[in-house]
């Protein structure tokens, strides 16, 4: 890992705006949410100072293949050259979408990222937000990909990290914490639980706290997927951005990537939104479809990265579908599994169940008549299935079994 000087995001930071009352504050090193309000914060910048000393043709010059080569949106004075983030690839899904009468489909493979997840982009800013203003230690919830990808990043940079997971989070993901040197906490209990306990941790104990829906650093980073589809398919963006939604962080990210690319002259329009949730955890669907207002949920899913009883950044999600002129849509949870199928099957690509949601939502979209088959649709795939091989297998099925003989395969296959 090296760190090296990036280009002036930092010094074009005017400010945090509350998502929820609109106050705005400064920056400070134990800034997290409104202390006005309690909302969650959002970075503002000088579009204007941006705009004038960055233009699109530079990026075309660039060789960085990293979520790095937009520097200038970022809030932080340096960057993690290894492991690289970002970039992942936008792959075209013609089979899938022929499927369900789509005239054009791509999925963002963010399973292709360090820890296997779309977190990374999300803790590679806050980390080196934390390095920037001299934390020593990191601490986060999660339900096993924010965890990991912190461990990942953290593990480079040198920072020590403790973490709060559920202790029923899938063991693949709780692997890789401590692979790479995290201290785990298993909360018995939920996701929600282990957040708060988090949160009285760092009130306790100063830790510099990572949470997403909490840190507003983390939606800086998860942004950059929105740069690069709009780079990645040459400039023209997409009709339709297809999201998997369980505390907000992500969508809020993807809204404010496009927005901050119109603000600074990249693009000239903006992607409508569809939040896919399972039926079970569609606190934020809930909220779009009735008063905006986020209410508590069972959270009850299979789609273990997607379960959230309290999005800890609703408001700002609702925020985001609405102005995109979006909607929101569940599935259940059987209709998530047979995703994940569907995808491998139909477009090479593995993913985890909250992954696998994408499609399982678009399909229900679809149904409902509210997808022109004429737009063209960005499906994101947030995370690789090998994160929950349990999940997988459920509709996967099991190998036959055979004894090492080769009379067997005769009463299994038919002889040329």
């Amino acid at each position: 890992m090296t760190t090296e000087p990036a280009a002036p995001g930092r010094d074009h930071v005017s400010g945090l705006r509350c998502v929820k009352c609109n106050a705005t504050t400064a920056v400070g090193p134990a800034v997290y949410v409104c202390p006005g309000c309690g909302g969650n914060l959002q970075v503002e910048y000088d579009y204007p100072a941006i705009r004038s000393a960055w233009r699109r043709d530079e990026l075309a010059r660039s060789d960085d293949r990293t979520l790095w080569r937009y520097a200038p949106l970022y809030p932080v004075a340096s960057r993690i050259d290894f492991p690289t983030v970002g970039w992942t690839p936008l792959l075209p899904a013609p089979k899938l979408a022929r499927s369900i009468g789509l005239r054009s489909l791509h999925l963002k493979d963010d399973g292709r990222n360090p820890s296997a997840s779309f977190k990374d982009r999300a803790s590679a800013i806050a980390l080196l937000r934390a390095r920037e203003i001299g934390a020593e230690l990191v601490t986060g919830a999660s339900t096993g990909n924010a965890a990991s990808a912190t461990s990942v990043l953290a593990a480079a940079l040198g920072i020590k990290t403790r973490i709060f997971v559920p202790a029923a989070a899938p063991r693949a993901k709780i692997a890789q914490l401590l692979a790479f040197g995290a201290e785990v906490l298993a909360v018995d209990g939920s996701y929600d639980q282990a957040f708060d306990l988090c949160l009285e941790a760092t009130r306790r104990f100063g830790w510099y706290n990572r949470n997403t829906g909490f840190n507003p650093y983390t939606r800086e980073g998860k942004k950059s997927v929105s740069f690069e589809i709009c780079e990645q398919l040459g400039w023209q963006v997409p009709d339709l951005v297809v999201v998997p939604v369980g505390d907000g962080n992500i969508i809020s990210g993807v809204w404010k990537g496009f927005c901050d690319f119109h603000a600074v002259g990249f693009i000239d329009r903006l992607p409508r939104l569809l939040a896919v949730q399972a039926s079970g955890s569609a606190a934020v669907v809930d909220a779009v479809k009735g008063d905006g207002v986020i209410r508590p949920v069972s959270g009850d899913t299979v789609a273990d990265s997607i379960s959230v009883s309290l999005p800890r950044d609703g408001d700002a999600a609702v925020q985001a579908v609405r102005a995109s002129q979006g909607f929101g849509v569940t599935v259940s949870d059987d209709e998530i599994l047979a995703a994940i199928l569907e995808v491998a099957r139909g477009a090479a690509v593995f993913a985890e169940p909250a992954g696998a949601a994408s499609w399982a939502g678009l399909k229900a979209a679809v149904r409902q008549g509210i997808v022109d088959p004429g737009w063209n649709t960005v499906m994101l795939i947030t995370g690789n299935g090998l994160k929950d091989v349990a999940s997988v297998m459920k509709v996967a099925g099991e190998p036959r079994e055979i004894a090492p003989d080769p009379s067997q395969l005769d009463g299994m296959f038919d002889k040329r």
